[in-house]
């Protein structure tokens, strides 16, 4: 999921969230009003690589998933074809191991277990007969061109991952990567295209293009992004999602142009200058030094719409209270708000010795909705110069959105680690304090690379566990 990575840039711009339910393994946030953008890509792998590393480098024949809602457990495999050094060609591969043991299960329970040689024939026989049900296996294709040293253009092809009513439809993807000087350029086209919104449903759009522009990431600084959103077609529920939810209205059909500018500034507010252990290589070179620090983003974002998804300016169902204004008898509208997030990070050990030599801690807190956020502040302020007792409206508006991240090293390379949200909501009496979508991990950090770990998460929310690869994410 988005939440297991330490988010330092907070939610603004949004990373696409790991999914098993598909063979690439990536669903797209749903952009929000005005912010997230919806398009922001991390540096990661993909997941053909991913297999293949493990496959490789870490004696993997077969990788794990599984998810509740639609396949279960299944196991997956890639062949990587290097036609050239600039051109690889990957198959995936998915086996349903879930179907293929309950089918066998269902129908052993029927016939009795083998007593004799031409018992064990016939058992064997209705084996090779269920591994020969076609349903029981997914197929992708993955192709990765270099066709310069600055532009990289990925297709794949996905031909389990999308239903509409009984047919199957293949799930298409290209994606162009350049890379200028002081900036990042992606154009996106994907049929369908999925999506996973704040309450963590997926939704299919039957064609989604986007482009992105941004500037280099970067410590500190000044940043901005620029995206364009075009949806065709009316999203529907993916395929094992039964919620009666109203799709985000930022998936409806029409175009959308977003823009956002902000500046970030890190502090160090104590860092470690003792000596590491000589001749001694730290897990992770990112997680060598203790440290307590802080950072604070603010900035500004900007939406304008046409189309039917212009029409959530017209409820109240929007987070952003900003700026707003309407073409009258013509579906379009322009949003305007400000942003803003502080963080905290602490670390304790160096990462280096074989038990609990590392502990980390971090923790964020968004406001989405500059806005929001001072309407909600101005009324505090008012309720509490006169005395009166402030309204639960006015103190949940000022309540920012909170991630808590904790990792502790269990022995060597592995350390345990939780994610999660804290939701804040103040009109219910007896919880106005809950968990919000946790996530559990075992990270296993391959020192010998420098700055690369193969994690295993759990998302309880979800029903969804996944095994990845992440090369210098911290």
């Amino acid at each position: 999921m988005k939440k297991l990575r330490w988010a330092m840039d907070g939610d603004f711009w949004e990373l696409d969230a790991s999914t098993p339910r598909t063979l690439e393994g990536l669903a797209r946030p749903a952009p929000g009003d005005p912010i997230p953008l919806g398009l922001s890509r991390g540096s990661r792998l993909s997941r053909a690589k991913q297999l293949h590393f493990m496959q490789r480098f870490m004696t993997a024949p077969f990788v794990p998933s599984y998810a509740a809602a639609s396949d279960g457990l299944a196991l997956h495999r890639a062949l990587t074809i290097p036609f050239s050094e600039n051109w690889f060609v990957s198959l995936l591969g998915q086996f349903n191991l879930h179907k293929f043991w309950s089918s066998l299960m269902n129908e052993s329970g029927e016939t009795p277990p083998p007593s004799s040689a031409s018992s064990w024939r016939q058992h064997m026989e209705r084996i090779g007969r269920h591994l020969r049900n076609k349903s029981l296996y997914a197929l992708g294709f993955s192709s990765e061109l270099l066709l310069t040293p600055d532009d990289t253009l990925l297709l794949s092809l996905d031909s389990h991952s999308y239903s509409h009513g009984n047919k199957k439809t293949p799930r298409k993807k290209a994606v162009l990567h350049h890379k200028f000087p002081n900036h990042n350029l992606t154009v996106e086209a994907v049929s369908p295209g999925l999506f996973v919104d704040k309450s963590g449903n997926y939704w299919d759009v039957p064609f989604s293009m986007a482009i992105d522009l941004a500037s280099l990431a970067s410590d500190a600084g000044a940043s901005y992004h620029l995206c364009m959103h075009h949806n065709t077609g009316s999203p529907t529920q993916f395929e094992g999602d039964q919620s009666t939810h109203e799709p985000p209205a930022t998936l409806l059909p029409g175009l959308s142009l977003k823009t956002a500018f902000s500046f970030k500034q890190n502090f160090d507010i104590w860092r470690s200058k003792a000596q590491k252990l000589k001749m001694v290589q730290p897990y992770d070179m990112f997680l060598s030094t203790p440290h307590v620090s802080a950072s604070g983003i603010i900035g500004a974002a900007l939406t304008a719409s046409v189309g039917d998804c212009s029409v959530r300016a017209q409820d109240g169902s929007q987070d952003s209270n900003g700026f707003s204004f309407q073409a009258s008898g013509v579906k379009s509208a322009f949003l305007a708000d400000l942003f803003a997030s502080v963080s905290f990070a602490a670390q304790h050990g160096n990462f280096q010795r074989l038990y609990l030599d590392l502990t980390r801690f971090h923790a964020r807190f968004d406001f989405p909705s500059g806005s929001r956020f001072l309407s909600g502040a101005t009324r505090v302020t008012q309720d509490l110069l006169n005395s009166q007792q402030p309204s639960l409206e006015a103190i949940q508006a000022i309540c920012p959105n909170t991630t808590l991240s904790l990792q502790q090293q269990i022995a060597g390379p592995f350390s345990f680690r939780v994610d999660s949200g804290v939701a804040v909501d103040l009109k219910n009496q007896d919880w106005p304090i809950r968990v919000d979508e946790p996530v559990f991990a075992i990270e296993y950090a391959l020192h010998v690379l420098g700055s690369a770990k193969a994690v295993a998460w759990y998302s309880p929310k979800h029903q969804e566990c996944m095994v990845e690869l992440r090369f210098f994410e911290i």
